[in-house]
């Protein structure tokens, strides 16, 4: 099944992700604009079904943002802390495919995990494999509060 990338409006992106994202890349460089991404998941359990939402936040400097987004919906019974990490495995992935552009291009890129860093909520079991996972990678990590891709802009996706 080939995932569909979208904008926020909904319409298809009608290419690859990487052509995407270089064409928005090159047109926000003409326009004077520095760029940072930060890439999210979320999800939401409704029943048997998982909704899943991972985003590409294009963040502006002093200048607002934009984003791309992508939604699976899947029947399957998962522990907390094995969402959590799943969240993390397709951030993780869409970082991936990313990184190689975004270095040829300069921008920064953070990895956002919808993980609490408090211990007193659910989420928290899986930080310190997500956090691990994440760096390992060579990735930037941010945990809530500061993980604003997957905590509000992937969250707005899955509700």
């Amino acid at each position: 099944m080939t995932m569909v990338w979208k904008k926020f409006s909904g319409e298809p992106l009608g290419e690859s992700i990487i052509g995407a994202v270089e064409k928005a890349i090159e047109r926000e460089s003409l326009l004077g604009n520095k760029l940072k991404v930060c890439i999210g998941t979320d999800s939401q359990v409704k029943g048997n079904v998982i909704d899943f939402a991972t985003v590409i936040v294009f963040l502006r400097e002093q200048k607002g943002g934009f984003m791309f987004i992508q939604q699976e919906r899947i029947s399957k019974k998962m522990s907390i802390k094995e969402r959590m990490l799943n969240e993390v495995s397709r951030s993780i992935e869409t970082a991936y495919t990313l990184c190689d552009l975004l270095d040829l291009y300069d921008v920064d890129l953070e990895v956002h995990a919808d993980i609490n860093t408090n211990p007193n909520f659910k989420s928290n079991q899986a930080l310190h494999e997500a956090m691990g996972y994440i760096l390992s990678m060579g990735f930037v990590f941010k945990a809530k509060p500061e993980a604003f891709a997957s905590s509000y802009c992937a969250n707005k996706m899955v509700q």
